[in-house]
């Protein structure tokens, strides 16, 4: 608002003068600085390389139980399931999951990925010659920083 004042007039009184507004200058989008998107890339790759670590020793602990791999990294139409194991005439799919300690790999297994990793399940016994009557169950394997592996059997409980 610009304020101005008419000098033949006998009182002075404010006009609003009704000018168009500049356009917003457009921000530029700047990409990260070379070093954070190498930190970045760093990270990721570390992320990486120590879930496949964890799922190395989680299939070598199932193995040393005498069980057989099916999958490993199998992809349905909605979610991945890490490992999928023979155990006698039951298949028992595992969700490995590593962190810091067993507690926080708990807890990031929240209800939306049980359900897609149970529908995925679903549709991996589809395919299975009993069907949906296959016996099975969801594993939860955790992995902690030291590479500690602990199994909560069933942990889905009657979701899959």
């Amino acid at each position: 608002m610009t304020a101005w004042f008419d000098p033949h007039r006998a009182v002075a009184t404010p006009v609003q003068l009704d000018l168009p507004l500049p356009p917003p200058a457009a921000r530029p989008v700047m990409a990260p600085a070379p070093q954070v998107r190498h930190a970045r890339q760093i990270r990721g790759r570390t992320a990486y390389l120590s879930g496949l670590a964890a799922e190395d020793a989680v299939s070598r602990h199932y193995a040393r139980l005498g069980m057989s791999i099916l999958a490993r990294r199998w992809r349905g139409s909605c979610a991945e399931i890490d490992l999928i194991l023979r155990d006698g005439d039951a298949v028992v799919f595992v969700e490995v999951k590593k962190s810091r300690s067993f507690d926080a790999a708990l807890l990031s297994l929240g209800p939306a990925q049980r359900r897609r990793i149970a529908q995925a399940a679903a549709e991996f016994l589809g395919q299975m010659a009993a069907g949906q009557l296959t016996e099975a169950r969801v594993d939860l394997a955790m992995v902690n920083e030291i590479g500690a592996v602990r199994i909560l059997e069933n942990a889905f409980g009657e979701e899959a």
